[in-house]
C-alpha cells in the first residue's frame, strides 16, 4: 500500500505488534546513558535503535520489529531489509525517489498538491508518525514552494523523535506548538542549503532535546563550526559507529550532541 494523496489518518494495526506507549512531548525526560548498538539485534522492551545511513537518512528500530526510515531516496543498503514506513521530502532528489521500494507498505511524501499542505498522522499501534510543515525557499523545492518541507514526529517507546527535513526557516509559534518538546532531533547543520547554522542552533535550543543528532554536511570543517556553536550548552559526543540504542530511562543528563558516522544497513 502507497501513501498517495495529502491525509493520512489510520487507526492502529495490530499486525504491528504492540501498542504505543503514550509520549509526552512536553515533559522532561530523566535519563542517564547513551548506549552504541547493532543494527538487527534484538532490542530491550521500550528501546528505540537509529541508525544513520548518511545525507539526511536515519533508520529508526523498534523493540517490536518496525523500522521507520527518514528521507528516504531509495538506497537504505541491504535489499532484503525492507522498511514499514519510509517518510520523503521535496528539496531534492537527496531527499525523496519517485521510485520508492514497492514492498514498503507506507510511503509518506512530506509535501502535498500545490497549495495545500501534507497532513499526516500514520499509527502503526506502536509508532505514530506525524508532520508538520514549513515553507522551502528557491532555488531548492521548484524555486521555492510553500509547506514544501515536513519535519516529521515519531512518537514511539515513550519518546518523541523528530527529523527537521531541509529546513529552510524558524518555526513560528504555531509550527512549535505542533511540534512540541522533543526527546531526540535530526538537525541539518549544512549552514547554507539549508538554514544558517546560527539560526538552527536556537531552533534545537528552543525544542529543548536530550540528543541531537546532526546531518546534512557536507565536510569535517562544517560539522566542526556547527558543533562549536552547540558546546556552551550542550555536551559533544561522537559515537564509535553508525547506531545508538535510547529509551526513556536511557536519555542524558546532559543535553547532547551525538555525532554518529554514516553507514548504510548491512
Amino acid at each position: 500500500m502507497r501513501w498517495l494523496g495529502y491525509l493520512l489518518v489510520l487507526l492502529p494495526m495490530a499486525s504491528w505488534g504492540q501498542d504505543r506507549i503514550p509520549s509526552n512531548c512536553l515533559a522532561l525526560a530523566d535519563a542517564e546513558t547513551v548506549v552504541p548498538a547493532a543494527f538487527g539485534g534484538e532490542l530491550p522492551a521500550n528501546t528505540l535503535r537509529i541508525r544513520y545511513l548518511g545525507h539526511a537518512s536515519f533508520a529508526i528500530e523498534t523493540a517490536g520489529g518496525l523500522l521507520a526510515v527518514t528521507d528516504y531516496t531509495g538506497l537504505t543498503g541491504n535489499p532484503d531489509v525492507v522498511p514499514d514506513v519510509v517518510t520523503m521530502n521535496i528539496a531534492h532528489d537527496t531527499h525523496y525517489t519517485d521510485a520508492p521500494d514497492p514492498r514498503i507498505p507506507f510511503v509518506l511524501r512530506g509535501w502535498g498538491p500545490i497549495g495545500r499542505p501534507a497532513a499526516i498522522e500514520l499509527d502503526l499501534g506502536e509508532m505514530l508518525v506525524r508532520n508538520v510543515t514549513t515553507d522551502l525557499r528557491g532555488p531548492f523545492g521548484e524555486g521555492g514552494r510553500k509547506d514544501g518541507n515536513s519535519i516529521f514526529i515519531f512518537e514511539v517507546a515513550g519518546l518523541c523523535i523528530g527529523h527537521l527535513g531541509h529546513l529552510h526557516q524558524v518555526p513560528n509559534a504555531a509550527q512549535y506548538g505542533a511540534i512540541g518538546r522533543l526527546d531526540a532531533v535530526m538537525v541539518p547543520v549544512d549552514g547554507g542549503f539549508t538554514m544558517d547554522q546560527a539560526a538552527v542552533a536556537d531552533v534545537v535550543r528552543h525544542l529543548h532535546p536530550r540528543i541531537v543528532l546532526p546531518m546534512h554536511w557536507f565536510t569535517p570543517e562544517n560539522l566542526a563550526s556547527f558543533l562549536a556553536l552547540m558546546a556552551p550548552d550542550f555536551e559533544i559526543v561522537s559515537a564509535i559507529g553508525p547506531e545508538v540504542e535510547i529509551s526513556a530511562d536511557t536519555l542524558p543528563d546532559h543535553p547532547t550532541v551525538l555525532v554518529l558516522d554514516a553507514a548504510l544497513i548491512p
